[in-house]
């Protein structure tokens, strides 16, 4: 049987969203690192020729944009939550990747569409992916109590 054409559309949209938030995961990186300026690091990451970026869809894009601004924007917000939520742990000593997962996530929390679990449980996969399973658990714990603070 095969997928409806709803279904098909949502797993469509589904992978090009994880597709942009794997991309923004590589440019904050980028911008962290290099300490770039962060409209720099857009304007060349898409022309780095990176490994699963070829293809990418201008929504793709637009996407991972539009998270990297919303992130770099609001980290005067975004760390201090993580800061008071994650116990004896200062942002500086996180994994950067971690730290950059936790900011991306938290940046969708406060002014992303996606709701939150949907959010959490992308952060998961970005962690296990960029990571590991420690990482994504230590991220979860950390993405479950700043949902809990939010309104």
């Amino acid at each position: 049987m095969s997928p409806t054409p709803e279904t098909a559309a949502k797993v469509t949209r589904h992978r090009t969203r994880h597709r942009a938030r794997e991309a923004a995961v590589q440019m904050l990186y980028q911008w962290e690192v290099a300490q770039s300026d962060v409209e720099d690091v857009l304007r060349t990451f898409w022309t780095a020729n990176l490994p699963g970026l070829e293809g990418a869809t201008d929504e793709t894009k637009a996407f991972a944009e539009e998270l990297v601004r919303m992130t770099v924007g609001n980290l005067s917000k975004i760390d201090p939550l993580i800061a008071e939520t994650a116990e004896n742990w200062r942002l500086s000593r996180m994994a950067a990747l971690d730290r950059l997962i936790l900011r991306l996530a938290i940046g969708e929390f406060l002014h992303g569409e996606t709701p939150r679990n949907v959010v959490i449980n992308e952060a998961l996969e970005l962690a296990k992916t960029f990571s590991g399973d420690e990482s994504a658990k230590f991220i979860n714990g950390i993405l479950d109590a700043v949902k809990k603070k939010l309104p």
